[in-house]
C-alpha cells in the first residue's frame, strides 16, 4: 500500500480509534470520525477542553487504528497538532468534505481541528489465512518537522 491508497482507505473507512498519552503516561483512547487530506495527514475535530487535546498539547505522539469492520485495518503512529492558517483551512476543508453534517460544529467556539502527520503505518488484512500485513510507504519529506 502506498500513501495514495492509505488516503483512499481512510476516506472509505471513516471510523477510527485514536490513542494519546495522559498526564500520568497512561494511554487514553477515543473512537471518532476521521478523514485524510490529499497529502496523507489524518484529520478529526474535537472539543478544545477534551482529554485528547490536553494530551496532544503535552505530548503530540499518538497512535490510530482505522477500519476493522470489514476485517481490514490501517494501524498508524504519528504526531498530532492543531494546524494554523493555510494548513488549518486545508485540513478543515478535508474534514467538512468528508463529514458535511459537522460543518457547523467545526465553526463553533470550542471545537478545534486536529491533524496527524504519520511516521509509520501498516495495513492488515485479516480476512485471509494467514492474515497479511504490509507497511505503508509514506512520503513525508515535504512535511515540516513537529517537535
Amino acid at each position: 500500500m502506498d500513501l495514495a491508497a492509505l488516503v483512499e482507505y481512510v476516506r472509505l473507512q471513516p471510523g477510527a480509534v485514536i490513542s494519546s498519552l495522559g498526564p500520568d503516561g497512561a494511554p487514553q483512547s477515543a473512537y471518532l470520525d476521521m478523514t485524510a487530506t490529499d497529502i496523507g495527514e489524518l484529520v478529526f475535530n474535537a472539543r478544545e477542553g477534551s482529554r485528547k487535546i490536553a494530551n496532544i498539547r503535552s505530548d503530540p505522539r499518538v497512535s490510530v487504528v482505522v477500519g476493522g469492520r470489514d476485517g481490514t485495518t490501517v494501524q498508524c503512529e504519528g504526531t498530532a497538532d492543531l494546524p494554523e492558517a493555510g494548513d488549518l483551512d486545508r485540513c478543515a476543508e478535508a474534514y467538512i468534505k468528508a463529514f458535511p453534517q459537522f460543518q457547523h460544529s467545526t465553526a463553533a467556539l470550542g471545537i478545534v481541528i486536529v491533524r496527524i502527520r504519520l511516521t509509520w503505518a501498516r495495513f492488515g488484512d485479516f480476512r485471509t489465512q494467514p492474515p497479511s500485513m504490509a507497511h505503508v510507504g509514506l512520503s513525508l519529506s515535504s512535511w515540516p518537522r513537529v517537535e
